[in-house]
């Protein structure tokens, strides 16, 4: 918002420069984008009065005058303005002065012509970019007088940048009230009379959608006279603004959105059809606009109507219809309140910003329609003439803003400020801020005034005391905090752990959606029972996942459709089953997973080029089991899973209890799923392995260690893991170290039977072992295994 300081300065006068005020209003929140001077430097330029005017003779668009200046004599001037003519006020460069640019006058003759000065335009003395002729002074412009001092030349167009919170600035007064709360004087009061009125004539109101306006007043004014010129003081304040003149009327009603931040229309009456009603558009109803585009309504959008048409969009823009022309002598002079909420986004929707629908999206007085439109009404009365009628009013007063309370405590002050402000002074700040304050025990309860909408919790009415206060009024306070060694459970593993173990295997973290495709998921678990969204956001996300497969899948086929030729990928986070025993029926498990495919290593000259296969994959996961330094807790079973090849296929056991899977997706899996390679996925429960088992330190035997190799026969069906297990129970502490180094099957061995060949390392940490003592361990192992599982010892 751009506003003259001197106008600012007729409201409130504080004793300190522009840049200060400017320094002010930006420290305050209301931030100044800039300050430029009301007009460009020029000097010798005074009123003068033309009293006589002829054409030049040897020039058809030249005119010879004589200018009054208020000396003894009169200066010929020779000019080329074609609105030069005798009897009008002007601006006269006189000889010797100096006009913007550096531009002397100086005496010159023009086709023979004597001319001692200069008849000026508005752009040449850079007070506007636009105007044709001559600048016309008001007939009572003293003649003489400096026109800088005439037109109050001396003077600051400060520019405003508001936030949209801030919709009460929008206006001087408002302007003026945070200066004068800033500075702790008091702001002239605006004395606004009721205007009587003089004739009869009303137009009926109906407030069809109370809801977006709840109040509505309209006032008629008849036999105005539009020939008549807005007062150079309002042309000016105006213009210093930003707003160009247009005619008496609409001058007017930009003056007083401009003073007091209201909004106003006028409606020519005679094109008004019965009374106003504010209603929503119709469906296909159409608007022509002042602007000449015709606009077709939305039936969201509010409109000021007569019992016909529609004249108006609402807090927006008028219509051409309806609009004051020159013929005009009677108008209906508007002052509305409009919810914010239903002028939010309309202007728009119809590719439209006017300084109206700024106002009111962010909010406008709802009690000050009564002093706009008598401000307006005594305004229009003494520029263009004519007669009032009475106010007419239609109000729902239940749909109107309510004045609110909020409270603002001592003790949550001083915490969020970090710094004491003495009771006098914040009751001071609120008060003058137009709050109505009480002070209770420490606690202010105050009412919000109606042109506040942004202030509705405590943190508003601290953020206000903040500003006023002034934020370099606040001491700079480092911030201190105490150390404190948190408690850290050592057994714990970091969720980093294993994504650095996986990711130094070769693997990428992938973060895929816990939604996913119900129908790729069935293909995966055809038996589970998983939790739909009742408003998903398409019908490919309408599934909650049971497992990271359908996830780390879709990757996978991502990756491979941009000829990837090595696709590693693992990902941390939570599955959702359903459980009737769980909170909100939903048991929330946290899983790593991964999915391999494609070359197990990058293409090397020294390496062979081959596929991943299962044991790449089992290698992977042995390495997370590992981590829990316990991988003898964890027992693989060859078991199929949903979604996996029945021959490629294991499960993780703890304690009895399944708590993960790995494998090769099934080949019919993957073709449904358009996957082109061989793919292995694996998934473990975090819970089984989040903890590890701590080593304990235990003396380093110094006596010899003794290796004895045994080689036994058992059937195929038998597994070795379990002969390890075995072997392990009974080789008791003096068993230190355990290999299966070598499988046999063919020349010399039955068939269905294979050879397992197994280092057995024995040391003793009190001792050297004796032969006896390692022949016993020995024998011990072979009669355990000869029990169990019926095997003997290789010839």
């Amino acid at each position: 918002m751009k506003f003259s300081e001197k106008w600012l300065r007729e409201w409130v006068n504080p004793a300190i420069d522009t840049q200060a005020l400017s320094e002010q209003l930006s420290m305050a929140g209301l931030e100044v984008d800039g300050v430029e001077p009301a007009a460009a430097e020029f000097s010798g330029v005074v009123v003068g009065e033309v009293v006589e005017c002829g054409q030049h003779p040897d020039a058809d668009k030249l005119r010879v005058t004589k200018i009054n200046v208020g000396g003894d004599e009169l200066l010929d001037i020779v000019c080329g303005a074609p609105n030069c003519r005798l009897g009008i006020k002007v601006a006269v460069a006189m000889v010797g002065a100096v006009l913007p640019g550096d531009f002397k006058i100086k005496k010159a003759k023009l086709r023979g012509q004597p001319s001692h000065g200069m008849l000026c335009a508005f752009v040449e003395l850079g007070i506007s970019e636009e105007g044709d002729g001559i600048m016309e002074l008001p007939l009572d412009a003293p003649v003489g007088t400096d026109l800088r001092e005439y037109l109050s030349l001396d003077d600051n167009i400060i520019d405003v940048d508001l936030t949209p919170n801030r919709g009460d600035c929008l206006g001087i007064k408002g302007i003026a009230r945070e200066v004068g709360v800033l500075n702790s004087i008091d702001v002239k009061a605006l004395e606004i009379p009721a205007v009587a009125a003089t004739i009869d004539d009303k137009v009926s109101i109906e407030l069809v959608n109370d809801e977006a306006c709840p109040r509505y007043l309209g006032r008629v004014i008849k036999g105005i006279n539009l020939d008549a010129t807005t007062p150079l003081w309002m042309v000016e304040k105006l213009r210093r603004s930003g707003v160009r003149t247009i005619d008496p009327v609409v001058d007017v009603t930009n003056y007083v959105l401009l003073e007091l931040g209201h909004p106003m229309h006028a409606f020519d009456l005679n094109a008004i059809e019965g009374g106003i009603k504010v209603r929503s558009a119709h469906a296909g109803e159409e608007l022509v606009l002042l602007d000449g585009n015709t606009a077709k309504l939305n039936e969201s959008t509010l409109v000021i109507a007569d019992h016909n048409k529609a004249l108006a969009i609402a807090g927006i823009f008028g219509g051409e219809q309806s609009g004051v022309t020159e013929q005009t002598t009677d108008i209906l002079l508007e002052s509305a309140f409009f919810n914010p909420v239903a002028i939010a986004g309309q202007a728009r929707s119809y590719g439209l910003h006017t300084d109206a629908s700024h106002r009111y999206e962010r909010g406008v007085d709802f009690a000050l329609q009564h002093d706009a439109i008598e401000r307006a009404t005594a305004l229009l009365l003494e520029i263009v003439g004519g007669q009032a009628g009475p106010v007419v009013e239609a109000v729902a007063k239940d749909k109107l803003p309510k004045v609110t309370e909020v409270r603002l405590r001592r003790a949550r002050l001083d915490r969020v400020i970090g710094h004491h402000i003495e009771d006098a002074k914040v009751t001071d700040i609120l008060t003058r801020l137009g709050l109505d304050v009480k002070i209770v025990d420490g606690v202010w309860s105050a009412d919000v005034p109606s042109y506040r909408f942004d202030i509705r919790i405590e943190e508003d009415l601290i953020e206000e005391v903040a500003r006023v206060y002034g934020y370099n009024s606040i001491p700079n306070v480092a911030p201190t905090a105490k150390l404190k060694m948190t408690t850290h459970n050592e057994a714990n593993i970091a969720v980093s752990k294993f994504r650095n173990t996986l990711v130094t295997r070769g693997y990428q973290e992938a973060i895929t959606y816990s939604f996913v495709d119900p129908k790729a998921q069935a293909i995966l678990h055809p038996g589970s029972d998983a939790l739909v969204l009742p408003h998903p956001i398409s019908i490919e996300m309408s599934a909650m996942r049971v497992s990271l497969m359908p996830g780390l899948l879709a990757s996978v086929m991502y990756n491979q459709n941009r000829q990837q030729p090595r696709i590693r990928l693992f990902e941390h986070g939570l599955k959702f089953l359903r459980d009737e025993n769980a909170e909100n029926g939903v048991n929330q498990v946290a899983v790593i997973g991964g999915a391999i495919t494609g070359l197990a290593h990058g293409e090397h000259w020294v390496e062979e080029k081959r596929t991943v296969d299962f044991y790449d994959l089992k290698g992977d996961v042995e390495a997370l089991l590992s981590l829990t330094n316990d991988i003898t807790r964890f027992e693989i079973k060859a078991e199929q899973s949903d979604g996996l090849h029945p021959g490629q296929s294991a499960v993780i056991y703890v304690e009895g209890k399944k708590v993960g899977f790995f494998g090769a997706i099934h080949p019919q899996v993957q073709k449904s799923l358009d996957i082109n390679n061989a793919t292995y996925v694996f998934e473990i429960e975090m819970s089984a392995i989040e903890k590890r088992n701590l080593p304990e330190a235990v003396g380093v035997s110094k006596f010899p260690s003794n290796r004895r190799d045994i080689a036994i026969l058992v059937e195929d069906q038998v597994k070795s893991g379990d002969i390890l297990s075995v072997i392990e129970k009974v080789g008791g502490n003096q068993l230190v170290d355990l290999n299966l180094f070598d499988v046999y099957k063919g020349k010399g061995i039955e068939p269905n039977y294979k050879s397992l060949a197994i280092a057995l390392t024995l040391q003793a940490v009190d001792r050297t072992l004796e032969e006896k003592d390692i022949n016993l361990v020995v024998d011990n192992v072979v009669a355990a295994l000869a029990e169990q599982f019926n095997a003997s010892l290789r010839d």
